[in-house]
């Protein structure tokens, strides 16, 4: 079957600034895949994060120009990996998935894509000043949401303490579920202390609480942590079966958070999956703010898996161009709405 391959670049808005250690978003590239056979067509999201994802690099457009003319001239390998773009790997088993099943945007027909069940999300409070972040609680708090995820590390740990201790006095742990994401903010002797008071206000888990790199001193903070720790941005480069097992087996975190969009895919975030399993380390799925073409994939692999914990799938209202989509979510779950249209025209290049 001769394909065709085309794409187009889109900068999704954000409709207030997303404050991280990293940095404050206000704008994020995605660039959307389109593969047809004449008939139909599939769309898969190629989106990267700026300082995070590892092909956000000066070659990203002409790679994925390249990859384009191949398969118009029926000289691609899918079966490559292209572990140097995990975006565009991502982007092209999704397209391949959805032109598969149709080009209906169904990549794992499902009760969550029949609209039947949902799934539950935490809410997510990014940095920012103590009024802004206060605001973003007690918005996902009215939502109904049961567990939240805070952005901690840009502004000082001083008044991100006080900020959760707030929450907590409020909401006990059975009441509320508190996470805590540092993005490698913190000094291994920060951590430390860090992990001793979260431990006090009895938050759930810290993702990534010195940056990705340090084995040795990452595996002493797991095992002696007094609260969970997850693995993330530790995830990123590592793209062998083994080289993963290696990762897992030397720093035994409690959790694994999974972005398909950063790791190259659906199989390669299945091989962590099968490997969490083999060695009861928990795991959860967030997107890495993709719109909501990558958002709806995640999603539907999410729902495919075994998983009993909130997942970060709640961003989809993060922009003010984001594609209209059948993706809802309701209190804390998010659903998918068979009655709800797809409006792509603001990203088809045909």
């Amino acid at each position: 079957m001769q394909l065709k391959a085309t794409y187009r670049k889109h900068s999704l808005q954000f409709l207030h600034p997303a404050g991280t250690s990293r940095g404050v978003y206000t704008t994020k590239d995605s660039w959307f895949l389109f593969l047809t056979d004449g008939e139909k067509t599939g769309i898969g999201e190629c989106s990267i994060l700026k300082g995070l994802s590892i092909d956000d690099r000066p070659d990203f457009e002409f790679k994925l120009t390249k990859i384009c003319d191949q398969i118009n001239q029926d000289n691609f390998n899918f079966e490559n990996h292209l572990h140097e773009f995990p975006s565009i790997q991502f982007g092209l088993e999704t397209a391949l998935l959805d032109l598969k099943n149709g080009g209906r945007h169904i990549l794992y027909p499902s009760e969550f894509t029949e609209g039947k069940t949902g799934i539950i999300t935490n809410g997510l409070i990014w940095m920012g000043d103590k009024t802004s972040m206060r605001l973003q609680i007690a918005e996902k708090l009215e939502k109904g949401f049961s567990c939240i995820k805070l952005k901690i590390g840009a502004i000082d740990w001083g008044t991100e303490k006080e900020i959760i201790a707030e929450i907590r006095r409020q909401f006990n742990a059975k009441e509320l579920t508190i996470r805590v994401d540092a993005n490698g903010a913190f000094t291994f002797q920060q951590a430390k202390t860090v992990l001793s008071e979260l431990d006090k206000m009895q938050v759930h888990s810290i993702e990534q609480p010195i940056k990705a790199g340090n084995w040795d001193e990452m595996a002493k903070l797991c095992s002696s942590t007094p609260i969970p720790i997850a693995l993330d941005e530790e995830l990123i480069v590592i793209y062998s079966y083994d080289r993963k097992r290696e990762l897992l087996q030397a720093i035994k975190p409690q959790y694994m958070i999974l972005k398909p969009g950063l790791l190259g895919g659906f199989k390669a975030s299945d091989e962590w999956i099968s490997l969490a399993v083999e060695m009861s380390i928990g795991w959860w799925a967030t997107s890495a703010l993709e719109s909501n073409i990558g958002l709806n994939a995640i999603s539907q692999w999410v729902f495919t898996h075994d998983f009993s914990l909130p997942q970060g799938l709640g961003t989809g209202m993060l922009y003010s161009n984001n594609i209209d989509s059948p993706l809802t979510l309701v209190g804390e779950k998010l659903f998918y709405d068979p009655g709800k249209k797809w409006e792509i025209r603001l990203i088809e290049p045909f």
